[in-house]
């Protein structure tokens, strides 16, 4: 999708270094702290996690290593400085291009919503020796689905066995990392959930269906530095980070540290394309949960001679399509899932303890959910506890639908491909229990009688898998 016309302004002021500091381990209190500095303003992250020996090993201060590098993107957006020196740490070659494009993709939403050009960006380290790279194969995806049943029925990539491994699943209690959790739990023994929160904090839109699974949580504490929450005070730039990377290094930290083999995510295909074009650049508001962060942040696990665990996507080839039928027959789950934006809010005081029924993730959620779920039980999750009732009943949130169906600016949030809406709006006024529903038949007429609408084949192939992903063979087969 192409961007909107932005009104062109004078580039803010950057700052001129942004340095890594050095990070700190301290098992005994199972501690990690990273410090940095830009242009002479210090910050300091500190991360939380189950103290022992295991945090003496070369494989725990390789993973430490990595959550230093990515989490430096959250203090260097304050100024967006043209240089990154990262002082005595050293860096591979390929470490080093790793590490500029999560920086240049990660940043791409805040860039041009900051009017920001960050390509001039270099990035100062000492050369390290790269050992020897093991060779993986890298996904390729499929930019719209297509009929064609090679391509909707690939199969998974070779990998070894999966059933032997004990997986932590980063869980954030949406449908993705339900779907991950229920299915992964079906190969693998001794699974464990994954959840990164401020220290003593918990969200209830987490934990209730975390509950639900009955499986162990294994935490982590993520403490900011708090003068990012005085940005507007302190006269910082701000915007959209990719925490997802972030996140993932401090798993592999985490899986190291308990003796986890994999670290499996939940992004599925959709999350490799772009949310939109701008000079011709994409701008990806889900880049570190696209297949090509997930090729990239494998390639750098692989080659550390430390041995770290293995990391890849359950989801990747599959469709937001694919996993709202999936999660649709997970009853358990209905009345305790919360994808709605306003249930993560940073203030406790602020957060809702229901569904909010008008963002844009509740509009998206409600629209993937209802071609498999019946029409009452979809409005019975979102009226629960007080909740904002269903947006397909609400007429006024017609602009939101309408720019998840292309017709409008896609919004900078998680939220599935246009083909993927224009498929589940089709597919949803099909069901009887759905007649009469107004504001669904008005969409689906409108996506009808677009030139460029799914064809039933098209539909269909999205209920497949699309692309190469690295899911191990028993956990695609428990799939397929």
């Amino acid at each position: 999708m192409s961007a909107p016309e932005v009104v062109e302004r004078a580039a803010p002021a950057r700052g001129q270094v942004f340095r890594y500091e050095s990070f700190a381990a301290d098992g005994e209190r199972g501690t990690l702290t990273c410090r940095y500095s830009l242009d002479g303003r210090e910050f300091a992250e500190r991360f939380s996690l189950s103290p022992g020996p295991r945090w003496d090993t070369a494989a725990a201060r390789a993973a430490a290593r990595l959550v230093f590098l990515l989490a430096g993107v959250s203090y260097y957006k304050t100024a967006a400085p043209p240089v990154i020196d990262l002082g005595t740490t050293a860096l591979t070659d390929p470490e080093r291009a790793f590490l500029r494009d999560f920086y240049l993709r990660g940043l791409g939403e805040y860039a041009y919503k900051n009017g920001l050009d960050l390509s001039d960006l270099r990035i100062e380290a000492p050369t390290a020796i790269a050992p020897v790279p093991v060779p993986v194969p890298v996904p390729v995806p499929v930019p719209v689905p297509v009929p064609d049943s090679a391509t909707a029925h690939a199969p998974a990539s070779t990998n070894p066995i999966f059933r032997d491994i004990r997986p932590l699943v980063p869980f954030g209690g949406g449908i993705d990392s339900i779907v991950t959790v229920e299915g992964v739990r079906e190969v693998a023994a001794d699974v464990s959930l994954f959840v990164v929160s401020r220290p003593g904090d918990r969200f209830a839109a987490i934990e209730r269906p975390a509950a639900v699974s009955g499986l162990p949580v294994i935490r982590a504490g993520r403490e900011i530095d708090p003068q990012l929450l005085r940005s507007a005070e302190f006269g910082f730039l701000n915007g959209h980070v990719p925490v997802t990377g972030i996140i993932s290094a401090i798993a592999i930290l985490a899986a190291v540290l308990t003796d986890s083999g994999a670290v499996v995510m939940s992004n599925e295909w959709s999350a490799s394309v772009p949310t939109l074009v701008h000079r011709g650049e994409q701008v990806n508001h889900q880049y570190s949960k696209s297949a090509a962060f997930e090729a990239a942040f494998r390639d750098v696990l692989a080659a550390d001679a430390a041995g770290l665990p293995r990391y890849f996507s359950a989801l990747r080839d599959r469709t937001e399509l694919w996993v709202g039928a999936k999660f649709a027959a997970l009853t358990d789950y209905h009345q305790t899932f919360r994808s709605c934006n306003k249930a993560f809010t940073l203030d406790a005081n602020r957060r809702l303890d229901h569904w909010c029924g008008k963002c844009d993730k509740c509009c998206f959620i409600d629209l993937i959910l209802a071609p498999f779920m019946p029409a009452r039980a979809l409005r019975a999750v979102f009226a629960a506890d007080g909740g904002g009732g269903e947006p397909l009943d609400n007429p006024e949130l017609a602009p939101k639908f309408r720019a998840l169906l292309g017709s409008g600016t896609k919004p900078f949030e998680c939220v599935g491909e246009v083909n993927e809406c224009r498929a589940a709006v089709m597919l949803a006024a099909g069901r009887p229990d759905r007649a009469g529903a107004a504001l669904l038949a008005e969409l689906a007429a409108e996506v009808s009688g677009r030139p460029d609408a799914p064809t039933d084949d098209e539909i269909e192939a999205m209920r497949h898998p699309i692309g190469a992903s690295f899911v191990p063979p028993d956990l695609a087969a428990q799939w397929s």
